[in-house]
């Protein structure tokens, strides 16, 4: 079968004048959207159009290549032929610096026949030979995403832009931690010559809350309750993530009990329900008594004197 001229510039949706910068911000562009992993239900289409956006990535983001490439044209066939010599050896055309290419199928990375024929053997500059262009993984890259920690309890997906202007939707699994990691898979720098992305590493940052401290999946609250209360026992009303209920406060409670409520701390990562919410009971010594309240703990204390 015949082998078919492919437009690069086409398939990454720039023109012919594009900047390295402009060809690598529509390549991330393409391959977030194309993505097999983002594709599941129409995996085999994503793997092509992957594909083709990496080999034509491969082309347009490297200098030489991308010379060699423009100088052949649509016509690249016919131009390889007229500059035939040697078996199936060809010289570039006129003014590309005497760079020559094997031109044939020898199986480079997976990618097209059209782009084999032109880049699939080896260069040859000033009679030495250089290697042809390896696979290879791009780097993972590491990022922090800031979370309060009501954010860290619901979880659910949430937009994060990153310093080099990257957009992504992440989704936060509940109960997640303060420096543990999320990954993103093949959201990192690109591979070249065929190979995989790397991947994106989302280092976790709660910042403090105002109300509650947190140890692991538990909650702790500190709780201020009148002597009163304490002394003879009732009922406080306690802050939790989802909002507030009545606690039972024992009679004869000490300043700085605490109280257990099962199941009201965070989600259990790994596993099901939630861990604890402790509340430290925090005694509030009445201000501002009257003569007749004084009288009263006079007599409380010449009470417990007897």
């Amino acid at each position: 079968m015949p082998v078919h001229y492919k437009d690069y510039y086409k398939t990454l949706g720039v023109a012919k004048t594009a900047s390295t910068k402009e060809i690598k911000s529509a390549y991330r562009k393409l391959a977030r959207q194309w993505h097999p992993d983002v594709n599941p239900t129409k995996k085999k289409e994503a793997e092509e159009k992957f594909k083709e956006i990496s080999e034509a990535y491969e082309v347009l983001s490297d200098a030489q290549k991308r010379k060699t490439y423009d100088a052949l044209g649509s016509d690249w066939q016919q131009r390889a032929r007229d500059f035939q010599g040697g078996g199936v050896r060809y010289g570039a055309p006129p003014g590309d610096g005497g760079v020559q290419f094997d031109f044939g199928d020898l199986g480079e990375g997976g990618f097209s026949e059209f782009f084999q024929s032109i880049f699939g053997g080896m260069g040859r500059q000033g009679g030495g030979f250089a290697p042809r262009a390896r696979r290879s993984r791009g780097a993972d890259l590491e990022s922090e995403i800031e979370l309060t920690l009501r954010d860290a309890y619901s979880g659910g997906k949430r937009h994060l832009s990153l310093p080099n202007g990257k957009s992504l939707e992440v989704q936060v699994p509940a109960g997640v931690r303060d420096g543990q990691r999320i990954r993103l898979a093949g959201q990192g720098e690109p591979g070249s010559g065929g190979g995989q992305n790397g991947d994106l590493y989302l280092v976790v940052r709660i910042a403090p809350d105002a109300t509650f401290r947190r140890e692991g999946d538990d909650l702790y609250v500190e709780q201020p309750t009148s002597m009163y209360t304490l002394v003879l026992g009732g009922e406080v009303t306690v802050p939790t993530v989802t909002g507030r209920i009545k606690v039972k406060v024992p009679a004869g409670s000490q300043n700085g009990r605490k109280l257990r409520i099962p199941g009201k701390g965070m989600p259990k990562l790994r596993g099901t329900g939630h861990g604890d919410l402790y509340v430290t009971l925090v005694a509030q010594v009445p201000t501002n008594l009257s003569e007749r309240q004084r009288e009263l703990f006079r007599e409380l204390a010449d009470l417990n004197k007897s």
